[in-house]
């Protein structure tokens, strides 16, 4: 087995190695082929990850590579953690949103609009190189916005089988874990338990948690409710969450709570980018010590964590048919009656060799579907402005998006768009 890491050069790269030499003695994994378009990076961390695969006795070996086609070639599972204009474009997505008073985050908003149209089309472009060098393998994108990136994926890459992975719904499941291990005094294997989530990418609501097939919501969501109530302040609105009945992902602080998020803006710098620009930095440095082969607890501070966990035991349960569930991002076909079978959406699935099966879910209440629709609608014009370089659908875009501009403001916020990030936009200036 081959596994190929575009955007290798990532620091999260080592977290991901350390699920694969895990899982070495479940996987038949023979190369694990880091690709980066950035050598001096690709060098740091490419060797960083060699030392800890020959730390634990060299199960696999770790090819780099800067050819991007030549390192897709004979792959059975490619993974793409890739961030067009690397974390300088992040950080100008950032002071875009907070010039024009709006969200200024990597995902939501137009920072997340930005990040797609200079996204979308590199993504599409090794989705052609997988069909051609890499029959019948597999797309695991890790990149950001990870919904919205598949979503196109599966309207102009559809014959490729593609899934969207994010962290949020491992991490929450972990976290409910640890809380009734802490109850029932006894360690909880993972795949005991099915975390019920419905939405799309960072815009989803957790609303039941089972263990064995019991229903422990009526425990689990009350508890989080007085611990949320003890805060101060409380993360989220006491009766907002109590009219909700779930659990929001804790992007929906940007829907819900916009004005304080606006106000935190106000204080920068630093931005969420300019602060991770400074722990890659830092990682970096610890990265090139020869005698480094564990990754260091600074790599907590990057964010992301635990994705390494959830995209190895994706990869496993399908190639080992073990028939785990986990949140991803996939077509809706059918598990959510009341949005269109062709949407992705993230929900549960389980996951054998014969792919990915979505669980059958209980619709969102009105309020938090017609959000999502909207967001959609967002989403699907994003992406033919991003595939076509159509100015009109991104205006569509920008008026479409709940956290968008005023319809007076929509030309000067996509112009500003265009030019900041030119040179990563060639469709939209031919």
């Amino acid at each position: 087995m081959k596994i190929t890491v575009i955007g290798g050069g990532s620091t999260y790269t080592p977290e991901l190695v350390s699920g694969f030499l895990s899982r070495a003695h479940r996987l038949p994994l023979e190369e694990l082929c880091l690709m980066d378009i950035d050598p001096a990076r690709l060098e740091i961390v490419g060797g960083f990850a060699q030392r800890m695969v020959a730390a634990k006795g060299e199960p696999f070996k770790v090819t780099l590579s800067t050819n991007r086609r030549q390192a897709i070639g004979g792959a059975s599972y490619v993974i793409t953690q890739l961030r067009v204009g690397q974390m300088a474009a992040r950080v100008a997505d950032e002071y875009l949103g907070r010039r024009y008073g709006l969200i200024g985050q990597e995902t939501t908003g137009i920072g997340g609009m930005a990040k797609a149209l200079r996204t979308i089309p590199v993504i599409l472009e090794i989705a052609r190189e997988i069909q051609q060098t890499a029959p019948g393998a597999w797309l695991l994108n890790f990149t950001n916005p990870a919904g919205l990136v598949t979503e196109a994926l599966n309207r102009y890459a559809p014959d490729l089988p593609t899934v969207g992975v994010c962290n949020v719904g491992i991490t929450t499941r972990m976290t409910i874990l640890e809380n009734l291990e802490t109850v029932l005094g006894e360690k909880i294997a993972e795949e005991r338990a099915v975390l019920y989530t419905l939405g799309l990418n960072h815009l989803t609501w957790h609303y039941g948690f089972t263990l064995d097939g019991e229903d422990l919501w009526p425990l689990i969501f009350p508890a989080f409710c007085e611990h949320n109530r003890q805060q101060n302040p409380p993360e989220w609105d006491p009766q907002m969450l109590e009219a909700l009945g779930m659990i929001p992902n804790y992007y929906l602080q940007y829907f819900y709570n916009t004005e304080k998020k606006l106000a935190a803006q106000e204080k920068w710098p630093p931005s969420r980018g300019e602060e991770v620009l400074e722990i890659e930095k830092a990682l970096l440095r610890q990265y090139s010590d020869p005698s480094l082969t564990e990754p260091p607890p600074d790599l907590m501070k990057r964010g992301g964590a635990y994705y390494s966990t959830l995209a190895t035991r994706l990869i496993d349960s399908h190639y080992n048919d073990l028939g785990y569930v986990e949140v991803v991002n996939v077509r809706n076909h059918g598990a959510a009656s009341d949005w269109p079978a062709d949407w992705v959406i993230e929900t549960p699935c389980k996951i054998d060799r014969h792919g990915l099966h979505p669980l059958v879910g209980r619709p969102l209440p009105a309020t938090c579907s017609d959000l999502v629709r909207r967001v959609k609608e967002y989403e699907l014009l994003t992406i033919e402005a991003a595939v076509h370089g159509d100015r009109q659908a991104a205006r569509a875009a920008l008026l479409s998006h709940p956290l968008g501009p005023k319809p007076e403001k929509v030309d000067a916020v996509l112009e500003d768009m265009l030019q900041t990030h030119q040179k990563y936009l060639p469709q939209f200036f031919q």
